[in-house]
């Protein structure tokens, strides 16, 4: 069985305010992938979000349409908040982040199965580290 491990992360700068994605796949067979993004203005839960949305289309990609029907995913995140929306738990109160967690549900399809999974911001710090770093370089050429 097939296992794609997914470390995402996402922050703004202010809230709203510059923000960025960073994502760490690990995918099955040993390999590697780590990506930041620079988002322009968005709020940390967005950004939360994206992340997430950036992941699995980057694995989809990397993966093909038919090993992804074969892959089971863990997206592990540092943002409680998102991993209980996105798992059922929590309801959604702003219509920016229901919008955002259909892309997420409609994502899903492509793959056997995906959990998230809420874990410690040290558990993610690679993931956190790419959203800093991406928000770094941009915001040194912004001001």
């Amino acid at each position: 069985m097939a296992k794609l491990i997914i470390n995402a992360d996402g922050g703004s700068r202010g809230n709203p305010g510059p923000a960025a994605i960073g994502f760490v796949l690990r995918l099955p067979g040993g390999r590697v992938v780590e990506k930041g993004e620079y988002l322009d203005k968005r709020t940390n839960n967005e950004a939360e979000y994206e992340g997430v949305i950036h992941a699995l289309k980057k694995a989809k990609a990397l993966l093909g349409k038919e090993e992804c029907l074969k892959t089971d995913v863990e997206v592990r995140m540092d943002s409680e908040l998102a991993v209980r929306q996105m798992s059922g738990e929590y309801e959604f109160h702003e219509e920016r982040l229901w919008l955002l967690f259909r892309h997420v549900w409609n994502l899903k399809t492509y793959f056997k199965s995906i959990v998230f999974k809420h874990v410690p911001r040290e558990q993610n710090a690679q993931a956190d580290a790419l959203v800093n770093k991406t928000l770094d370089q941009a915001t040194s050429t912004l001001f």
